[in-house]
């Protein structure tokens, strides 16, 4: 996971994803934008971004979506959940169900992966 140090959220969602069986590193690194652009995540943006299996995951993504990206392997570079929703995992009180997650295309569209 790279990440900002001055971000907390980030430290709440690797323990979340942690807690869910994943093993997740934290970097520190200064220039967010430039990890952004090198993995194709910078046209739908959060605070941090985790590479996993060759996949981007940009934000507050679900630990399901996460286990469906890598088990479906799609031709993408990623997935995302923009911003920062509340009712994310990391961010407070997670609503399961409540949070979309866009999957980034090779061409760098974006599209509803689902709801989870």
């Amino acid at each position: 996971m790279y990440k900002d140090p001055y971000c907390g959220c980030c430290g709440e969602h690797a323990k979340y994803l942690r807690e869910a069986g994943f093993d997740i590193k934290e970097v520190v690194r200064q220039d967010m934008q430039s990890v952004k652009q090198q993995y194709g995540t910078d046209i739908a943006q959060s605070c941090h971004t985790i590479v996993m299996q060759g996949y981007a995951i940009e934000g507050h993504v679900p630990a399901n979506a996460i286990r469906k990206l890598l088990k479906e392997k799609p031709n993408a570079k990623g997935i995302t959940v923009s911003g920062m929703p509340a009712t994310s995992p990391g961010m407070g009180d997670y609503k399961v169900g409540t949070i979309a997650v866009e999957i980034i295309g090779k061409d760098g569209s974006l599209k509803p992966y689902g709801k989870f």
